[in-house]
């Protein structure tokens, strides 16, 4: 097995699935990485228990670009497989923004690049947009993002909106707007299949999840086609929590799963045969319910031995002794652990994770601070 294996979306360097690493765990209470064996003749070889991924090596970083934009929501690493040009390469991290400098909320319009050596700048800048959680780099050299805008900043002047796809330079080559697919797009997740990909969308507009087919060409992403594929999730807009919805996905090519964190009761669903069901399905499966431990889930990543993520949001059943926590639950719908990284509610959101070599790199926004927290972790591999 080469040693350029990226878990990014499923993918090898050479476009071929990549094997799970199953037995390993991100334990979150004391962040510790531990691995008691793995698929077929790849060993993954982690810390021995206790090794502590904090306080070493810890990077917090501000997302605030230079028009002053606020409100961190979308997080996306360059995977591996990504040909390094424009203004992209690998392991660099892009972060959206959905406030304006006044944190006016829906009228965040740009995306802020950091690159793996902490340099800081706009990679994208918009007009009119309000991006959300749905943020996606494409090894094929393009961005998508989705984007919620409202022209006050509340949730009563909120339109369909569209994803929006732009080249390695940031510069947009299409924007997709279809109002029977698209309408809030809260969140979104790619499986990237090199020279095409499926991107399935939270439409917070109407509680349903869509699923779009792309194929890539010379001059960009051209859609092929689009269906809705699951719908009935709890969706409001309100003046304190502005939307409440189906948001965070996160889809497993190994078992063709789509996992869906709703917000507003706090569960997470499965839906089985993601790219291949043509209808409606309702919410799919409940995976994991629970108000002790989830507070509102909304954004949502897939580890890389198929462990789920979640940030509570706390705009439903909030704690004050547990703010801005992300969780951390098992394909089986086990709870594993648990980690705040604001003493105030509120600030838990986006999340990226990318596999780099034998390095993890994993990113946790924090609204409250307007930064974002990346972890390198070792991900040794034995063949």
């Amino acid at each position: 097995m080469s040693k350029e294996m990226s878990l990014h979306n499923g993918m090898t360097a050479a476009g071929k699935p990549a094997p799970k690493l199953a037995g390993c765990c991100l334990a979150l209470p004391a962040l510790v990485l531990c691995c008691a064996g793995a698929i077929g003749t790849a060993h993954a070889q982690m810390p021995t228990a206790g090794s502590q991924l904090l306080p070493v090596p810890v990077q917090n970083i501000s997302t605030v670009p230079k028009d002053g934009d606020t409100n961190p929501y979308g997080v996306a690493f360059v995977p591996q497989t990504f040909v390094a040009k424009g203004l992209l390469a690998p392991g660099d991290l892009l972060v959206s923004n959905f406030n304006n400098s006044a944190g006016m909320q829906g009228t965040g319009t740009s995306i802020t690049l950091l690159t793996q050596a902490g340099a800081k700048s706009t990679f994208f800048k918009g007009t009119g947009l309000g991006l959300s959680t749905g943020l996606a780099v494409l090894s094929s050299g393009y961005v998508m993002a989705a984007n919620v805008p409202t022209t006050d900043g509340t949730c009563s002047t909120l339109t369909p909106g569209s994803l929006i796809f732009l080249n390695s330079s940031g510069i947009p080559v299409l924007n997709y707007a279809n109002p029977e697919l698209i309408d809030e797009p809260w969140d979104a997740t790619v499986y990237d299949m090199g020279t095409s990909f499926y991107v399935f969308v939270s439409n917070a507009g109407n509680g349903t999840i869509s699923r779009l087919l792309f194929t890539v060409g010379t001059t960009g992403p051209t859609f092929k086609s689009g269906v809705v594929i699951a719908g009935g999730y709890m969706h409001s807009c309100t003046s304190s929590s502005f939307i409440v919805a189906n948001t965070g996905l996160a889809y497993d090519w190994y078992t063709n799963i789509l996992y869906v964190a709703s917000t507003g009761d706090n569960t997470i669903y499965q839906m089985d045969n993601a790219t291949e069901t043509g209808s409606d399905r309702g919410r799919g499966d409940v995976l994991y319910t629970s108000t002790t431990r989830l507070h509102g889930p909304n954004a949502l990543i897939m580890t890389p031995n198929g462990h789920l993520i979640a940030g509570n949001s706390d705009f439903v059943n909030a704690v004050p002794t547990k703010p801005s926590e992300y969780v951390e639950i098992t394909p089986g719908g086990q709870y594993v652990g648990e980690l705040s990284i604001d003493p105030a509610e509120g600030g838990s959101f986006g999340l990226g994770l990318g596999v780099f070599g034998d390095t993890v790199r994993f990113a946790a926004v924090d609204d409250n601070t307007n930064s974002i927290n990346i972890w390198t972790l070792p991900l040794n591999l034995e063949y």
